[in-house]
């Protein structure tokens, strides 16, 4: 077998009982992939948010069919939206306390620095960074206020760390996960609770192939040392390594999912 093919690692009951949110959790990309390894490493319940309502019904079906109803709840969440973040985590609260709140919640785009305009550069920015705050800040409350020794994981990126043309929104937006998750564990670790995030590479999925060149995808999958793309559950086989009591010492830490750093 090839050093470089990925390889499906059954579950083996690292969150089990565990009640875990995830954002932007509908479609083939990362936050879906997290969704399923968390039912497979036994979460008792897996909450999914989203902005597609379509995507998400379908979401539902398919994995409380496959994993039962009772462990799948889903709720249109808009990260720029305050209401909407605390009307996700009532939901998920019902019946418990948040255990696992997954922040994958993100928006990218390419443009040069030099026809960028306030509005595309404030888009990604509340999306991806501010968005990510008030979820640590929403769920980081609630999980004082319950008392519970949670975790909470970020979707960082490591164009927050090397530079690429064109991603100077998404580069500021993603450095400042990184910053974010580092001061927040601080905030955090006197209450027991840890902030982590991954940051991933390339994860390879529909939407991203719809979006980028063919010419940029192999560019970029040849800068990787195994010269493909991460699977999105590589990805989220990290985040919940992360969310699961193996790691209990680590927190404010950023884990590359990639060789790349700069």
């Amino acid at each position: 077998m090839s050093a470089t093919a990925p390889v499906y690692v059954d579950g083996h009951g690292l969150l089990t009982g565990t009640r875990v949110v995830i954002t932007a959790a509908a479609g083939a990309g990362i936050g879906q992939a997290a969704a399923i390894r968390c039912l497979e490493e036994g979460a008792a319940l897996v909450v999914l948010g989203d902005t597609h309502a379509g995507r998400l019904a379908e979401a539902q079906q398919e994995l409380g069919d496959r994993f039962g109803q009772e462990r799948v709840r889903t709720a249109v969440c808009d990260v720029t939206d305050e209401q909407q973040v605390q009307a996700f985590l009532d939901l998920a609260e019902d019946g418990g306390p948040i255990d696992v709140m997954i922040n994958n919640a993100g928006l990218g785009g390419s443009v040069s620095i030099l026809d960028m305009t306030d509005d595309q550069w404030g888009k990604v920015l509340d999306v991806t960074l501010t968005g990510t705050f008030r979820c640590v800040r929403a769920v980081g409350r609630r999980m004082v206020a319950a008392g519970t020794a949670g975790v909470i994981i970020n979707n960082a990126s490591v164009i927050g760390w090397r530079a690429q043309a064109e991603q100077a929104h998404y580069a500021a937006a993603k450095a400042g996960v990184m910053a974010l998750t580092r001061s927040a564990a601080i905030d955090l670790a006197p209450h027991g609770i840890r902030v982590n995030a991954v940051s991933p590479s390339l994860a390879m999925h529909p939407f991203l192939e719809k979006v980028t060149s063919p010419e940029l995808l192999e560019q970029l999958k040849a800068r990787e040392a195994f010269g493909r793309a991460a699977e999105p559950w590589e990805v989220a086989n990290v985040m919940v390594f992360l969310a699961s009591a193996y790691s209990s010492y680590m927190t404010g830490e950023v884990v590359s999912v990639s060789s790349q750093h700069a």
